[in-house]
């Protein structure tokens, strides 16, 4: 059994005249990336490399989530489509058992919808569990397990 996090960036600031990709996290982003990181360790899981897009937004939650864990930061995650991160899942190191991706939207509320089904809001900070038998390189929309949806807005 393997695990897939997918974890959409916490709240992030809108500053005139800033790029997208430079876009800082605001206080309460801060506060929802930690959070997030310890209700993902408070469940057991203990992620072996977090997938990162490479925006300030993005990074700036991994690493208040995950302070110890290996980021790999690739660019291919930022504006994805859910195919895309797909993929990106795919070539994962098959000896990975738990996996972040750490994403944007709509991509990555697209990809756990895809995965494991639902109908749920996908807010900023927001992450979905999911559980799959395949290895990550046969990894099918479809075949995944919703474990657990948190939302930072009701927590």
């Amino acid at each position: 059994m393997r695990t897939l996090i997918v974890l959409r960036h916490a709240k992030a600031a809108h500053i005139p005249g800033s790029a997208d990709r430079e876009r800082p996290l605001t206080e309460r982003g801060e506060r929802d990336a930690r959070q997030a990181g310890d209700e993902i360790r408070a469940a057991g899981l203990n992620p072996d490399v977090v997938l990162c897009s490479p925006a300030l937004r993005t990074k700036r939650t991994a690493e208040l989530a995950f302070p110890e864990v290996e980021i790999s930061y690739e660019r291919d995650i930022y504006e994805a489509y859910p195919d895309e991160l797909l993929e990106l899942v795919r070539r994962v190191d098959p000896e990975l058992g738990t996996v972040v991706l750490c994403g944007h939207n709509p991509g990555v509320h697209e990809l756990a919808v895809g995965l494991a089904g639902g109908d749920y809001v996908f807010r900023p900070g927001a992450f979905a569990v999911i559980e799959v038998e395949s290895a990550w390189e046969e990894l099918w929309m479809g075949e995944g397990r919703l474990i657990t949806l948190w939302d930072p807005k009701a927590h």
